[in-house]
């Protein structure tokens, strides 16, 4: 019997765009010998279905839309969103306690992956080399003498990022101390809270991990080349970058990455297609985030990275969607 599946896809984020080419990506790359795909909108004034481009309300209560041949009722969720609520656990708490699966990571998981500074806290007592970092609140006093903490301990070049965000959105690499306070308030447009990180010189990479088969499957590696000061928005979406897959890395540092994405996942008990990005600092990977929900638009790393691996997205995305209906 086909599969009723819900790709949930915007989001209340600056991500909700990337989310939307996502979604189509799912839906347009499902088997229908296997599943009915519809493209559920999650945004912040409203929760629709999309069914033959009209707008249809969904029932919130039992998460199910009246469609014009009758309601509809979903044996999955396939969840694209970017960001609020479908990133950060929210979706997933709802979900969870309605008692429909969901594609992405648990609610707890997904809740401390896409807060990085927690993330980092639980992964550095086990040796995973990180840049250095400093936590800040919206509202903190920023002066003098904060300025010269942060280049003691810092130093300049650094990052200043949003701590709850993704796609870049808020992020800035400075380079002098009168750049900081600046850098703070783009930040805080994204998230009231931020983290500045000491700048990790090196080949920067990310690596796809999944479960595939029954088993944890990493991907090959992919390697990010920005014509940009970094691999900010418009290198990743508009053509600014080469994602290089396979990286062109010594085999001992493709499968020390690898080994180590490997970990991480497992580690921290992820589920569905996650993302994991490292800095080749020193000739060694440091980890800089995961990605729990990764962009699956044509631009993106994972479908570049399932290609060379010889995986159909028909076949990746399908996987996802049985590990959580088994």
């Amino acid at each position: 019997m086909l599969k009723n599946v819900a790709v949930l896809m915007g989001g209340y984020s600056s991500e909700y765009k990337i989310s939307i080419l996502s979604g189509t990506t799912v839906m347009n790359a499902l088997d229908p010998q296997k599943y009915i795909a519809y493209a559920i909108h999650i945004l912040k004034d409203k929760w629709v279905c999309i069914y033959e481009g009209e707008e249809f309300y969904m029932d919130m209560g039992e998460f199910s839309v009246l469609l014009p041949f009758g309601n509809v009722y979903f044996d999955v969720c396939y969840n694209t969103i970017h960001g609020t609520p479908g990133e950060d656990g929210e979706i997933q708490a709802y979900l969870k306690v309605i008692g429909i699966p969901q594609t992405s990571c648990d609610f707890y998981q997904s809740a401390l992956t896409f807060n990085k500074r927690d993330t980092l806290s639980v992964l550095r007592p086990y040796g995973i080399l990180m840049a250095q970092s400093v936590y800040v609140n919206k509202g903190d006093v920023v002066d003098a003498a904060f300025a010269k903490a942060i280049k003691e301990k810092i130093n300049f070049p650094c990052f200043v990022k949003p701590n709850r965000a993704g796609s870049s959105f808020g992020v800035s690499k400075i380079y002098v101390e009168k750049e900081l306070v600046p850098a703070l308030e783009k930040a805080f447009v994204e998230d009231d809270e931020v983290l500045i990180e000491s700048f990790l010189s090196g080949t920067e990479v990310s690596v796809g991990v999944c479960t595939y088969q029954d088993k944890t499957k990493v991907l090959p590696v992919c390697e990010i080349v920005s014509e940009n000061d970094f691999f900010d928005y418009e290198a990743k979406y508009e053509g600014k970058s080469q994602e290089i897959v396979p990286a062109r890395l010594s085999d001992n540092q493709t499968e020390a990455v690898q080994s180590l994405t490997g970990a991480i996942y497992e580690l921290l008990k992820l589920k569905g297609i996650c993302r994991v990005d490292f800095i080749f600092h020193n000739g060694k990977p440091h980890f800089v985030e995961v990605n729990s929900n990764p962009g699956l638009s044509p631009e993106s790393i994972i479908p570049r990275q399932a290609k060379a691996a010889g995986i159909s997205l028909a076949d990746l995305f399908g996987e996802a969607i049985e590990a959580v209906l088994e």
